[in-house]
């Protein structure tokens, strides 16, 4: 698989006609009929996780707060939240956290729009963080560990000890991670390159992983998913990329520069290659000018690599003209082998160094690419040492 291109409340006023939201939440349909759970054990964890019980309805809490319905509202779609009527279901967390989404506003740091975005932003990348933990982690943990436990037995003290660790531990890494963004974004040339930026983008696919689905039991399809996604992950930070996101069967990863993005490439390559458990893999990787938002990475670069990947042979990297011109401007691949030829002639005629040089970049045939023009891939290797 490739990427192509990715209430009013009650209290004592009237109710007015519910608008649709100005704001609507991405990816999945909003439940306008949700209510909260009233499972007595879920109630429990539930006071347990948030440290507080439920004491407001949603009218209420945005009066305690001191925001209107309507934002409220917004914020609470926009966290990834089903609406919930007028049911008593809030606590004060939820009440300061409007407060201080609100206040930023109201002091200027943030325009409303941004707001919702940074409620956005958090909402789906700790919801996907919940979800995880849960599958992978508690879901494994909480199986009775003596015969005669039920799970609800060994639930509630699990959470209990997990909770304050887990927690330090996210805002450690978010602390790490929010340094290391900033730290990117404060070195850029210029406020544009900010938000706009030359990056190289590099996508890594399996080959065949449809036909693999009807093959595989769903147990044997999730732990090849996992070891791929982990394998993926733990290369491209070990060699200074960034994991972007990961589609099952395909991961994106970006990097500041050509050389890293090759790098990790062609290690995808040779790492995975070695696993006979996976199948073959293909990676394009392309180099130029890409938006980020949210996270995520968009423009006509991050299709181009798309593309590139879909069009790569089993076990190869191809990358643009852009990334093979950038590789040999910095000296990482020759402009050409009969050069780099000449190249090594010369130095060993004159006594001098011979260039070394990490990759060799081999010219395919151009060819037109749907929404994209006519391409010129290059072939990536690695030069033997």
């Amino acid at each position: 698989m490739t990427v192509d291109d990715a209430n009013n409340g009650g209290g004592t006023e009237p109710a007015g006609p519910p608008g649709p939201p100005a704001y609507p939440t991405p990816h999945h349909v909003v439940d306008h009929t949700a209510e909260p759970t009233d499972d007595p054990l879920a109630i429990r964890l539930e006071q347990l996780i948030l440290g507080a019980d439920r004491r407001y309805t949603p009218f209420q809490a945005a009066r305690t707060a001191g925001v209107s319905m309507e934002l409220a509202s917004r914020f609470w779609r926009a966290m990834g939240f089903a609406d919930i009527g007028q049911a008593k279901a809030l606590t004060e967390a939820d009440v300061l956290a409007l407060r201080r989404l609100a206040g930023l506003v109201e002091a200027g740091l943030l325009s409303e729009p941004m707001a919702i975005q940074v409620a956005r932003s958090t909402g789906q990348t700790t919801a996907r963080l919940a979800e995880w933990q849960i599958d992978s982690f508690l879901e494994g943990l909480t199986e009775p560990p003596e015969p005669g436990m039920t799970r609800t037995e060994v639930t509630y003290p699990l959470v209990e000890l997990l909770l304050p660790e887990l927690e330090e531990f996210l805002i450690y890494v978010w602390r790490r991670q929010l340094a290391a963004a900033t730290g990117r974004v404060v070195q850029a040339a210029d406020d544009e390159e900010m938000v706009d930026r030359r990056l190289a983008v590099g996508f890594a696919d399996l080959v065949g992983f449809t036909r693999l689905t009807r093959r595989l039991e769903e147990e044997e399809l999730g732990e090849l998913v996992e070891a791929f996604e982990t394998t993926c992950a733990d290369l491209v930070a070990a060699h200074g990329g960034r994991l972007i996101k990961t589609l099952g069967d395909e991961v994106l990863y970006c990097a500041d520069d050509a050389g890293t993005a090759a790098e990790i490439g062609l290690r995808l390559i040779e790492t995975l290659g070695h696993d006979e458990t996976m199948p073959a893999l293909r990676v394009g990787i392309a180099f130029g000018t890409v938006t980020t938002r949210m996270g995520d990475v968009f423009g006509t670069t991050v299709n181009l690599a798309s593309r590139l990947t879909s069009i790569a042979p089993k076990d190869a990297v191809l990358v643009d003209s852009a990334l093979a011109e950038e590789l040999t401007r910095t000296g990482d691949a020759p402009v050409s082998e009969t050069r780099a030829a000449e190249e090594a002639a010369r130095a060993e005629k004159e006594g001098g160094p011979v260039p070394s040089y990490r990759f060799a970049l081999r010219p395919m045939w151009q060819r037109p690419v749907r929404g994209l023009g006519v391409v010129e891939p290059w072939l990536l290797s690695r030069r033997p040492t």
